[in-house]
């Protein structure tokens, strides 16, 4: 097995990447890492406290860190972070996330994990698109293939609402954006790519908490979180393919070193990519 590890990583001097939810977990490894080989790396973060201790955390890094607010589950926070930024964006790692949680919604009205996972993601690639350079990174989860689309409910309003399966279909959506952004940057000759990294199964925060897994009993035999962010460093970092899709290469692809693999078949599938993406349009636009 190829064991590709954060040693590998090039020089990144002159390169901006953003890193969302980077306070915790893969996000502040991700970045912390990139900052090591010279990045500049915004940590958006919705608490800013909290970035500039993840901030200060960091150690041997070379590039410079900036902390800027930016709570991916409000559409007017990602509005705002996109408004306010200036000059070239290198690379976006859409990495912030909510697994499991209690249905909730935010002042715009939509329910907070698919909010936080799919949504504002969307929203933030789509503003920001003018100024990136490089590439897009979406973080999802191998969960994905358990997940279902339902373009006419994607706000969780007419379903009775289940944490995990929000989880599942929010991962899947990601898929899609993914899918569908590389064939609409294509279309247009852009030599930017979309990309799609998954952890495995990491021992991070995200997914401690829940009761649908057992991460405590079994950590032995999953990533732990600096294993996990390898994936992502993989998809920021190296040539890769368009929409490729980046994952542990160990046995169900649950722990390991990174290499691409291929998604479920339901992320595959261009025609519900594109009505995914018609109708988060029309659900971020009318959002208030």
């Amino acid at each position: 097995m190829t064991k590709w590890t954060a040693a590998d990583l090039p020089d990144l001097t002159g390169r901006t990447i953003v890193v969302t939810g980077a306070t915790s977990g893969i996000g502040l490894i991700t970045a912390r890492e990139l900052a090591r080989v010279g990045a500049h790396v915004v940590l958006a973060v919705r608490d800013i406290a909290k970035g500039a201790a993840a901030k200060a955390g960091m150690t041997g890094v070379t590039g410079d860190v900036e902390v800027r607010e930016l709570d991916v589950s409000s559409l007017a926070s990602v509005r705002a972070f996109a408004a306010d930024w200036r000059g070239p964006l290198d690379v976006l790692v859409n990495n912030a996330g909510v697994m499991d949680v209690p249905l909730t919604r935010t002042a715009e009205g939509l329910d907070t994990q698919t909010a936080t996972n799919s949504l504002g993601p969307f929203l933030l690639t789509n503003l920001l698109l003018p100024h990136i350079t490089d590439r897009v990174v979406w973080v999802t989860s191998q969960l994905h293939r358990m997940g279902h689309l339902n373009v006419d409910d994607l706000n969780w309003k007419a379903r009775p609402y289940k944490p995990m399966d929000a989880y599942n279909d929010s991962k899947l959506q990601v898929i899609l954006f993914s899918l569908e952004l590389q064939r609409r940057l294509d279309s247009a000759h852009s030599p930017i790519r979309s990309l799609i990294a998954h952890p495995g199964i990491a021992t991070t925060p995200l997914a401690a908490h829940s009761s649908s897994n057992a991460i405590n009993r079994f950590s032995v035999f999953l990533n732990d979180a600096e294993h996990g962010a390898l994936p992502t460093l993989f998809a920021a970092t190296q040539d890769l393919p368009g929409n490729a899709y980046v994952g542990p290469n160990g046995l169900g692809s649950i722990k390991g070193y990174p290499t691409v693999r291929k998604p479920g078949k339901a992320g595959l599938d261009a025609a519900a990519a594109s009505r995914l993406w018609a109708a988060a349009s029309t659900t971020v636009a009318f959002a208030v």
